[in-house]
């Protein structure tokens, strides 16, 4: 009689797959809260740090001395984040995530945020192996559309990770140069890097 292999798991994770993932090993969340893990996604929440993208001149991808300079964003005395009308903000998710090459995801903002005017954005996808071997945070893009500022509370949920089973990669995020998979906090683009001079 022939052995039957279970086929793999393909789709959305959900809520107690996402569990289970966190349970073996093949999800890191840190900290872990059980309260965030949503139907078919985990929430993650905004971390204590942030900076302004502030611009000098033209902006050329292929000659990083051009770029944007990360100008950190002081907490008010309330320990609130201030967004400026128009701002765009870097702030590192308050968990480190970690995928492991049986995984891959993608990050949203949530609707409660788009209602106030406010984009919470990534470049959505979070590859097999992002962060596996000690955990990183998640870089977001804060953008207040509103014409007045807009303040946001560190350590409150900002974004959903929705995760998806694969079939495994060859080749792990962490291995592919320049990549984001270490980064503890907010790191500038190394578009440069693969594009042109540096």
């Amino acid at each position: 009689m022939p052995l039957i292999r279970p086929a793999p798991r393909r789709g959305i994770l959900t809520d107690r797959a996402i569990r289970r993932a966190q349970r073996n090993g093949e999800l890191s969340v840190t900290p872990f809260d059980p309260g965030l893990v949503r139907p078919a996604a985990i929430s993650l929440r905004l971390g204590r740090e942030a900076f302004a993208l502030e611009t000098t001149g033209t902006v050329d991808i292929a000659d990083r001395s051009t770029y944007p300079e990360l100008r950190p964003k002081e907490l008010d005395a309330e320990g609130r984040l201030r967004v400026e009308p128009g701002e765009v903000v870097l702030a590192p998710t308050l968990e480190k995530i970690g995928l492991s090459e049986k995984l891959a995801g993608l990050v949203d903002g949530t609707s409660d945020y788009a209602r106030l005017g406010i984009s919470v954005v990534l470049c959505g996808q979070v590859s097999p192996g992002f962060g596996s071997e000690k955990g990183a945070v998640l870089t977001l893009e804060i953008v207040n559309h509103l014409r007045h500022p807009v303040l946001l509370h560190p350590g409150t949920r900002i974004c959903n990770l929705m995760l998806f089973a694969t079939t495994g990669s060859d080749q792990s995020y962490g291995a592919m140069p320049n990549n984001y998979s270490s980064d503890h906090t907010v790191a500038p683009s190394r578009l440069a890097d693969h594009v042109g001079r540096n």
